[in-house]
């Protein structure tokens, strides 16, 4: 099968980043979020940060236009009945995805496939859910969509292997490295990274080291580009929970559990960047400007 329409539910951070990516490599894009305002408010972020882009002369003002012009904002999931893939990237939250992927299946013509942006949810349970569970699949972009090269694919149990290849060929078109996991907990990336993301909470809440020192840690000693805690303000605190809770829960090891102060930060709503809060404090244009905890 030949993907040359893409649906993108949920124009967020992720949604908004994958549409900007689909676009960029050719592909007619539709983005839909709750309305059609919420979609053209995503749209006009990736007119912005493509503008940048130009400015500092990176991409010319002509191909910016171009790939701002792939993206139609529509105003829901009906609208993604002429598209070949449809990639759904709402909130990390499995009652609502599964509401989300039944109305895209319903609206999809036959033989199109319905991709989640999950980190974390069991795809079979997704595809479950859909009357084309052959045609779910996992395509987890990293954070942010139009910088990270991996795009980490998930196989349901029932996936079939033309999907599988499909969407590989599709994810590689955009410019991306492709890993392939399995449907398990966390998957390979968060299985790996969320425990170490919650152990420098919990170093944290131990009182161990401030943040600075955390971060400066694990960036200078490990070499890693972000320290944990920037990383998990980036990612988003309340998905960090969300998946420290499904590893704690289907794994059924401690090691998975969450610290209290990154449940109570996403209590209080200090959600990371996108809140203006978490463990550092942001401003309006995303830049760390203290420390919030």
């Amino acid at each position: 099968m030949e993907i040359r329409t893409i649906g993108v539910l949920g124009a967020g951070q992720m949604g908004g980043g994958i549409a900007q990516v689909a676009a960029t490599a050719g592909y007619d894009v539709r983005l839909s979020d709750a309305g059609l305002a919420l979609a053209e408010k995503g749209k006009g972020k990736v007119g912005a940060i493509l503008g940048k882009q130009v400015e500092k002369g990176k991409i010319t003002d002509d191909v910016a236009k171009g790939i701002v012009a792939r993206i139609t904002a529509v105003e829901s999931t009906a609208d993604f009945s002429g598209c070949d893939l449809v990639i759904e990237a709402a909130t990390e939250n499995v009652d609502l995805k599964i509401k989300l992927m039944k109305a895209c299946d319903e609206a999809m013509k036959p033989g199109a496939i319905l991709a989640s942006n999950t980190s974390s949810i069991s795809l079979t349970k997704l595809a479950g859910q859909t009357k084309r569970p052959d045609l779910v699949i996992g395509m987890h972009f990293m954070n942010p969509p139009p910088l990270m090269k991996l795009v980490e694919i998930v196989r349901a149990v029932q996936t079939s292997d033309e999907t599988l290849a499909t969407v590989r060929a599709a994810a590689e078109k955009m410019g991306k490295t492709v890993t392939v996991s399995r449907d398990a907990p966390g998957f390979l990336v968060n299985r790996i990274l969320v425990p170490m993301l919650v152990e420098a909470c919990f170093t944290l809440q131990e009182g161990v080291g401030t943040p600075e020192d955390i971060d400066t840690g694990a960036k200078l000693g490990l070499n890693h580009p972000m320290g944990p805690l920037e990383l998990s303000d980036l990612i988003g605190l309340d998905t960090v929970l969300a998946i420290a809770d499904v590893l704690h829960r289907d794994l059924g090891d401690s090691k998975y559990r969450a610290p209290t102060l990154l449940r109570n930060l996403v209590a209080a709503g200090w959600l990371g960047k996108k809140a203006g809060r978490g463990f550092y404090v942001y401003d309006d244009k995303g830049q760390k400007t203290g420390r919030a905890v």
